[in-house]
């Protein structure tokens, strides 16, 4: 396998460095393109923003509100989407408790200069054992503080909404991997379970070690091995006259 084009989504406040462990625990096979979530201001300037930064059959892949702006785009445009990844996210939106983090941080932020991402975020986004790496929170601050208070308030305020999806999700007939963590405080790693139930093609992986939301820097290595063994199988799913292969079993590797 060579040079498999992977179209990567951040999440809210980052930017092409999220991926930045990612990319080497994948190897030369997969070559990262990066959406410039950032530069856009508003929900359809977001979907804009990946449609027009997508391959025409694209291998999405999503990590939090990336992930969820992916599965909208996915339902939008089911012909453009060769496989999809969701990361860290829940079909079903954002869970109360992030709703009211959300808006409280909106209306300090409409009153106060943005000072970087919080001690207290940062425990809500990481594991425990992760809140000392400053590898992973110093590049978690760097970003929110590069990103800035336009960009995090531009994207808290459009994404607060974010309808339920999961009646939806058997409209998408390809393989869709499905990546979480038990640990993750803001989604809930039962709506994961019950969108792999959902999905005609889906491939779940429920990190249990050391995880928290931040995935793609917390278990890079895990992340990648399931992306690998999701997109080698996304490869396979037609053979040679056109014929559609059976796809792999649904599987849980816990």
């Amino acid at each position: 396998m060579i040079n498999i084009r992977l179209d990567c989504i951040p999440g809210t406040l980052c930017d092409a460095r999220l991926w930045s462990r990612l990319a080497p625990a994948l190897g030369d096979a997969f070559e990262l393109q990066h959406i410039p979530l950032h530069q856009a201001r508003t929900r359809p300037q977001m979907q804009q923003m990946i449609a027009s930064h997508s391959a025409p059959q694209a291998h999405l892949v999503g990590f939090s509100l990336g992930a969820y702006l992916a599965l909208e785009h996915a339902l939008a445009h089911p012909q453009r989407v060769k496989s999809l990844t969701l990361i860290a996210n829940s079909a079903k939106g954002l869970l109360p408790a992030e709703i009211e983090a959300r808006q409280r941080i909106v209306a300090m932020l409409e009153r106060n200069a943005y000072t970087g991402i919080t001690r207290q975020r940062l425990r809500e986004l990481l594991h425990p054992s992760h809140l000392q790496d400053d590898g992973i929170t110093g590049l978690i601050q760097q970003m929110g503080l590069d990103l800035g208070k336009e960009v995090l308030l531009a994207q808290f305020l459009t994404t607060i909404d974010r309808p339920d999806l999961m009646a939806r999700l058997p409209e998408l007939d390809f393989p869709v991997l499905i990546v979480g963590a038990e640990d993750d405080k803001l989604v809930d790693p039962d709506d994961l379970r019950a969108m792999a139930a959902r999905l005609p093609q889906a491939t779940l992986h429920i990190l249990k070690d050391d995880t928290g939301h931040m995935i793609p820097l917390e278990a890079p290595g895990a992340l990648a091995q399931a992306m690998r063994a999701h997109l080698e199988a996304a490869g396979n799913f037609n053979d040679n006259d056109g014929h559609r292969a059976s796809p792999p079993p649904f599987s849980q590797n816990q």
